[in-house]
C-alpha cells in the first residue's frame, strides 16, 4: 500500500512540475499561443485551467503525503524480528585471562 501511494506521489509530482513550468505568470507560455478569442481554448480559458489544476494537483499531493504518513509500518512488540531479538540468548560472555607476556630483551645502544 506504502509503494502504491509513493507511486502516485512521484506522477502527481510531475505532472504539478510539468504544469508549473507551462504557466508563465505574464500571460505567456501555453496561453500565448491560442490568440483568436473565438476559440473554445482561448488565451484566458487555458490559463484558468492551468490554475486549477495546479491547485487540484496541489491537493491531491498534499493528501497522498498524509495518507503515505499514516500508512508507513510501524514495528509493534508483536513483530517476528523484534522478539527473535529479544528472545534471543543473552548471558554474558565469558573472558579469557589475557595471554602471558614474554619479556623481550631491548640490546643497548652503543655509544659512538
Amino acid at each position: 500500500m506504502y509503494t502504491v501511494i509513493v507511486i502516485l506521489i512521484i506522477i502527481v509530482a510531475i505532472l504539478l512540475a510539468g504544469v508549473v513550468l507551462i504557466q508563465n505568470s505574464k500571460g505567456g507560455g501555453l496561453a500565448a499561443n491560442f490568440q483568436a478569442p473565438q476559440q473554445v481554448l482561448g488565451a484566458r480559458q487555458t490559463a484558468d485551467f492551468l490554475e486549477k489544476a495546479t491547485w487540484w494537483l496541489a491537493g491531491i499531493m498534499i493528501v497522498l503525503c498524509l495518507i503515505a504518513t499514516m500508512s508507513i509500518h510501524r514495528g509493534t512488540a508483536e513483530d517476528p524480528m523484534q522478539t527473535e531479538v529479544q528472545v534471543g540468548d543473552f548471558s554474558p560472555v565469558q573472558q579469557q585471562a589475557p595471554a602471558a607476556t614474554v619479556p623481550v630483551e631491548i640490546p643497548a645502544q652503543e655509544a659512538e
